[in-house]
């Protein structure tokens, strides 16, 4: 079994920034893809970002590049979102999951967190 515990969550002003960090424990994790979803009250669960874990490889949903990064690291096997130039439209339950590949569709990660909640005042 594979556990994913997110934290950094919180309440930040817009232009404010947060770092989210997932924690990753059990598995091996050499082989997994790991990435960053987010869902708002009344809203589907959508990509945010993705990583491969071997290679550094990145991806990004247009609305965040060039203010979120993605990254890993791999001795703590820990994953990173830090979250710059924040919106109220970020403002979302924030999940991290672990995958065979980096796929934007949710349906391609195997474990996922329990979410930390990142809300965005105007």
């Amino acid at each position: 079994q594979v556990q994913l515990v997110e934290s950094g969550g919180g309440l930040v002003q817009a232009g404010g920034s947060l770092r989210l960090s997932c924690a990753v424990s059990g598995r091996t994790f050499g082989n997994y893809a790991m990435g960053w979803f987010r869902q708002a009250p009344g809203k589907e669960r959508e990509f945010v970002a993705a990583i491969t874990w071997i290679g550094g490889n990145t991806y990004y949903t247009d609305s965040v590049k060039g203010r979120f990064t993605i990254s890993r690291d791999n001795a703590k096997t820990t994953l990173y979102l830090q979250m710059n130039s924040l919106k109220p439209d970020d403002t979302a339950v924030y999940y991290c999951a672990a995958g065979r590949i980096p796929t934007r569709d949710r349906l391609g990660y195997d474990y996922w967190g329990q979410g930390t909640q990142v809300t965005v005042s105007s």
